[in-house]
């Protein structure tokens, strides 16, 4: 029997399905009504002003990536010990692979949001059901597509690359083969990092810019067509959470799919090693269980069928959270039973991923809703004044990691200790107990991994919801069309930030599978044997691991400073067009909205440059200064920091927002009982507030998910450069 081809072929059928499910939904969304005329003109601006920054940002992206190939290429031949032509080729061809493809999910992201925007609008006068479906639909357009090309681009690659694999070490080329692709995933890494800084510093220049001058200063309300800033903060929400987040899940499988590879190699020497029996399913397992999660998924999405005024939208969107989440914990049960050992263990071990996916649901929840203590707690702190709604949000940010790193590092103990409890392999094979253990780590990532089409589909419903709020309102519709929208855009914010909760946890996880990689890759490269113990004591090791954490905050605080930057050129235009022009705010002019799109352009080709390059940079001058020691430690450390410094930017930067929106919504009073809403000085103090959430939340949080995996997949590729 030909068990590559067994455990191979549900890979591509699934994939395919994954693929041909989200044209079914594209067509679907894309048969919708359209909404009026004044609707239309409005979206095909965000459409035409989505497209040129894209165009222009992926040019700029891909020449880096081109160079970087050819960089990482040379590395490889000149100090690979073994295959050096051939491994230096094939490193760099995979590496643009991998660059390809994450800008293709990135461009696939935005352009369902842009033409999904105007229908959801039109769908909010029949009702908060049919725009909510609608939204959810398109939003699954990328969800499936991103996590499908990942699942078949990696799949593609392996299969070309086998053909060119040989192994110095005797092993068969079936185990070979993961360690010659690793490119794939930094390649899809590097991309990602460069999408999603871009994007996040061009989206909050014009939300910065649109918030401060008109909501604050002018007094109007949010998405008012007088504000010059307000198209360019509608295309904002399409290249910074669409395209961004579209490349950042599809490195994040891409990245961790290829760690769980390497890994399992490890189990397949130690059952055997032969390429022609069933023992390869410890290769292929990540492969299968991600296809099978496209299936789980698909089903989840078709379970949301909100009635046509539901209240409770949110509910909705979980009910098919957790009926894809069960059938996924069914169907990897029922996959484990083809390993040959450890059927119950690692089946246990894939549950406990995905039951950190629905804890990690839950504590993002609880901190950014509207409903629970801590966005009631900065909504009533901004009473006093932006000073207190600033301090507040700070403390909810910080207090969020409690929860989190608890729920990591539970994840991590279990899941590593049913792995290494499993009996059956050669114990002759150097490290196999915790190997096993570390694999059962890696079967808990790809348990949460499992839902990740429905995730970023719940994703993507955040930016289309957002941007059919504003086509409503600068179209003038009635304002109980309003009313849909901003409750559904309220939803998207949570969705938002329950999508980036869940890439922090994945990435925690991930990041400690991805680092075993590394260490397998400098075992396998090493002329002499190597401890796999990281001894912090070491000078060097202390060193690596200090710069590991200063590159998070001093990345961070390049990426925080290109906001602030962009912002104040930002505001500084819509200043000038309301002075010069006075005719805007009386409606009876029209704002130069291209002016404004052209500096977030601008600012965000310009800015994204230093902080993307630093990431990049850093890790290879520890690695060749310091040794493959010290960049472990820059890896580990900075892993840890990184992923606790996300979940303060990202979850406290979606309490600023929904305390925002609570005002808003006029959920304060003061003492006597009247409403605190709109216009009060209490709504301007959570502005400002929300202002200094949105570049944590939606520019320096996300980026650290991806410079948390870029720190990883660097070291796996220039691992023998470090030696």
């Amino acid at each position: 029997m030909n068990y590559m081809f067994l455990y191979l072929a549900p890979v591509v059928v699934f994939g395919l399905i994954g693929i041909g499910f989200a044209w079914y939904m594209a067509k679907e969304v894309l048969a919708s009504d359209q909404g009026t005329a004044e609707m239309q003109d409005i979206s095909n601006r965000i459409y035409q002003g989505a497209v040129a920054y894209l165009t222009r940002q992926y040019q700029t992206i891909f020449a880096l990536a081109l160079v970087v190939s050819v960089v990482i290429g040379g590395l490889v031949y000149m100090f690979e010990h073994d295959h050096k032509t051939a491994r230096g080729v094939i490193t760099a061809l995979a590496f643009l692979a991998g660059a390809l493809l994450s800008g293709v999910s990135g461009i696939i992201s935005m352009w369902v949001a842009v033409k999904s925007n105007v229908r959801v609008a039109a769908g909010a006068v029949k009702g908060t059901g049919p725009a909510m479906t609608i939204a959810m639909r398109g939003g699954a357009v990328s969800g499936f597509l991103v996590i499908a090309l990942g699942l078949l681009g990696l799949l593609g690659v392996y299969g070309i690359v086998y053909q060119f694999a040989e192994s110095s070490q005797g092993w068969a080329t079936v185990a070979e083969t993961p360690f010659w692709i690793v490119g794939f995933g930094f390649g899809a890494s590097f991309v990602a990092l460069f999408a999603q800084l871009g994007g996040g510093i061009y989206t909050k220049a014009a939300d910065v810019g649109a918030d401060l001058v008109g909501k604050v200063e002018a007094g109007i309300p949010e998405d008012d067509p007088r504000n010059p800033a307000v198209i360019a903060d509608l295309v904002g929400d399409n290249v910074g959470d669409c395209a961004g987040r579209g490349a950042d899940i599809f490195e994040s499988s891409a990245a961790e799919m290829t760690g769980a590879m390497i890994l399992g190699v490890a189990l397949f020497n130690a059952s055997g090693g032969a390429s022609n029996d069933k023992n390869i399913i410890w290769i292929f397992f990540p492969l299968v269980l991600a296809a099978f999660g496209l299936l789980a998924s698909i089903i989840g999405v078709f379970s949301v069928r909100p009635p046509q005024m539901t209240e409770k939208p949110m509910a909705e969107l979980n009910k098919g959270f957790y009926i894809t989440a069960g059938i996924a914990a069914v169907m990897l049960v029922a996959i484990c039973q083809l390993l040959p050992f450890g059927k119950w263990e690692f089946a246990a071990a894939g549950l406990v991923g995905l039951a950190t996916s629905i804890a990690f649901l839950y504590i993002t929840q609880y901190y950014t809703e509207s409903n629970f203590r801590p966005v009631k707690n900065i909504a009533e702190a901004s009473k006093t004044g932006p000073a207190t709604n600033i301090i507040s949000g700070i403390s909810v940010g910080f207090e969020t990691t409690g929860l989190a790193a608890i729920t990591i590092c539970i994840a991590l103990f279990t899941s590593f200790t049913l792995g290494k409890g499993v009996e059956g392999f050669d114990m002759t094979v150097a490290n196999i107990e915790v190997s096993s253990g570390i694999f059962g780590t890696a079967v808990a990532t790809m348990g949460m991994l499992m839902t990740a089409a429905y995730i970023l589909a719940m994703d993507t419903f955040g930016p289309i919801t957002d941007n059919a709020g504003g086509i409503v309102e600068m179209s003038d519709a009635p304002d109980e069309i309003r009313d849909v929208t901003d409750a559904l855009d309220s939803v998207g914010n949570t969705t938002k930030a329950l999508t980036k909760g869940y890439a922090v946890g994945s990435a925690s996880l991930a990041a400690f599978l991805l680092f075993s990689a590394f260490l397998d890759e400098v075992q396998r490269f090493s002329t002499s044997a190597i401890d796999r113990v990281v001894n912090l004591a070491e000078p060097k090791v202390f060193i690596g691991a200090l710069i590991g954490a200063a590159l998070v905050y001093v990345f961070s605080s390049f990426a925080m400073s290109a906001v602030g930057r962009a912002a104040t050129d930002m505001i500084e235009e819509v200043r000038r067009q309301f002075r010069a022009d006075p005719g805007i705010m009386q409606g009876t002019s029209q704002p130069d909205y291209r002016a404004c799109v052209d500096i977030s352009v601008r600012s965000a080709l310009r800015e994204m440059i230093l902080p993307g390059s630093l990431a990049v940079v850093v890790p290879v001058i520890v690695g060749v200064l310091l040794g493959w020691e010290a960049a472990a430690g820059m890896l580990m450390v900075g892993t840890i920091v990184g992923v606790l410094m996300a979940l303060v930017m990202n979850n406290g930067g979606g309490a600023w927002d929904n305390a925002k929106k609570s005002i808003e919504a006029g959920l304060l009073t003061d003492a006597d009982g009247n409403v605190l809403g709109k216009g009060s000085d209490a709504h301007a103090a959570a502005v400002v507030g929300d202002t200094v959430g949105d570049p944590w939340k939606d520019t320096a949080g996300p980026s650290l998910h991806v410079l948390v995996k870029l720190l990883a997949t660097i070291t796996l590729v220039l691992a023998p450069l470090f030696i």
